[in-house]
């Protein structure tokens, strides 16, 4: 670290005031000052961090105790993109006399895998941006250089194996009567299934990621309204066993979350999907209804047709429904079938009309209890939540990419930490500097190295130069990595 800043002190200041000599003969040039400065402390940034690594490196290659059983081989280049910029450094090579074995020790000591190219923060960023945008800003945007870019394949590569976390609960359980559910699907095109050319039908290119979410109440204060406490959950969940998992884990957040003896009853919202109204059935307290959009939609759509007396036609259906009487909702479908002379558009009639009288038990589960304020904003938050990244516009998912993307985005939605997701990914490393040894992340490292201050006392803060992070520190880091003490 000492030696980048001294270059700094040089070279790099030497460079900021040509930078701001220019800015001087002409002060609106902000843009192009802010430009060179960026460049200035990103160049110092990958230098500091690139010195740090190779210090590191350094203590492994020279202080054998630190690495009993392995010898030097020679030394190597490699660049990793972090996001700040691309950090080219030096590192050793070392073989174990026992086994043979090849290694990077300083590698595993930074948690960095065989082949690993970019490091958490840059995957971070990466996800970030390809979650709201696409693959291709997702890899422009891996560092805060412009300079350094991932392809577009990249980000396919590193979102394909993703593995999501379980959905964060509340510490403490709440104690609320009723809990509210909305559920819907978007309609998302596939270009393949698992490979180019797989699919030969039409009617199979498309994809249905699901989406729930739970929230206790509508906050109805401010001019938008929000959802409160409100939790997501989605996916592709394909199949009857998909579903099935789906709700599970939707009641088990419940569960987990909320005082099940307190809860009364729970509202499961939504159009009248059989993966829906499985979904209602599969908690003793919770009851199906259909939201008013799809009602509404319905209703439309049978008396579209009938130019001027179209409006009594409707309030016709919903004096029918709020009444409930469920003979004369029948009675006046059958009455705008008389009346309608086209094929196709009595078909409209019909189907409008075996919707509703279908689902007619989930409509009168919304009337008979309108003190609840059952709402659904379904449709909406599917739009929010997959539509603007996933079908709004010409894009081609295969099956895997659209499954995984949806999950992405509702693990945005609920506010999961995009380098928490990555570090998620990373499997404890078995192999050990040694046969009977382990090799621990950078992450455990530093762990250890909290628990070891008791041991190592006073000795532990000695400065040895006036880095904030004394070479002690470090070296007592690398002996915890390395023996697990």
């Amino acid at each position: 670290m000492i030696n980048s800043i001294q270059q700094f002190q040089g070279k790099g200041v030497e460079r900021l005031e040509k930078i701001f000599s220019l800015y001087a003969d002409d002060p609106t040039k902000v843009a192009e000052m802010v430009y060179g400065v960026t460049e200035e402390m990103i160049r110092l940034g990958t230098s500091i961090i690139a010195e740090e690594w190779e210090y590191y490196d350094k203590l492994l290659h020279d202080d054998p105790s630190l690495r009993p059983g392995w010898y030097v081989v020679r030394q190597d280049e490699i660049t990793r993109t972090t996001s700040l910029g691309d950090v080219r450094y030096k590192r050793t090579y070392f073989k174990n006399i026992k086994t043979g074995e090849r290694r990077y020790l300083v590698d595993d000591l930074l948690g960095f895998e065989k082949g690993q190219r970019y490091t958490e923060d840059a995957v971070a960023r990466m996800y970030d941006e390809a979650a709201d945008s696409s693959y291709r800003k997702g890899g422009i945007n891996v560092s805060i250089d412009e300079s350094v870019i991932a392809s577009k394949v990249t980000v396919m590569e590193k979102l394909h194996p993703l593995r999501f976390p379980k959905t964060e609960t509340p510490k403490e359980k709440r104690s609320i009567p009723i809990l509210y559910i909305d559920a819907d699907e978007d309609h998302v095109s596939l270009q393949y299934l698992d490979k180019k050319g797989d699919i030969k039908d039409s009617r199979s290119n498309t994809y249905m990621p699901k989406l729930v979410y739970v929230y206790e109440e509508v906050n109805a204060e401010n001019d938008r309204h929000e959802l409160v406490n409100v939790k997501y959950f989605g996916g592709g969940y394909e199949g009857s066993d998909g579903i099935k998992k789906l709700w599970e884990e939707v009641y088990g957040y419940i569960s987990d979350s909320y005082d099940e003896e307190t809860l009364e009853r729970i509202y499961v919202n939504g159009d009248g999907a059989d993966w829906i109204e499985t979904g209602a059935k599969m908690h003793g307290k919770a009851k199906f209804v259909l939201d008013k959009y799809h009602m509404h939609k319905y209703i439309l759509a049978a008396t579209s047709h009938l130019e001027d007396s179209k409006g009594d036609a409707r309030s016709e259906i919903w004096r029918a429904i709020n009444g409930k009487r469920k003979w004369k909702a029948k009675e006046v479908f059958d009455f705008i079938i008389d009346l309608t002379e086209k094929e196709s558009k009595k078909k409209a009639v019909e189907v409008s009309k075996n919707y509703i009288l279908a689902h007619w038990t989930a409509i009168m589960n919304g009337v008979r209890n309108r003190k609840d304020k059952i709402h659904c904003s379904a449709e909406g938050h599917v739009s929010h939540v997959y539509s603007d990244r996933m079908s709004s516009r010409p894009l081609g998912w295969c099956r895997v990419g659209a499954d995984k993307m949806s999950r992405l985005r509702v693990y945005k939605m609920n506010g999961g930490s995009m380098l928490e997701l990555v570090r998620y990914q990373k499997q404890e490393l078995p192999v050990a500097v040694g046969a009977e040894e382990v090799i621990y992340s950078a992450e455990q490292m530093l762990r250890f190295e909290a628990k070891a201050r008791k041991k190592l006392g006073s000795l532990a803060d000695t400065p040895i130069y006036t880095i904030p992070y004394p070479q002690v520190k470090k070296k007592a880091a690398l002996k915890h990595h390395i023996w697990g003490l």
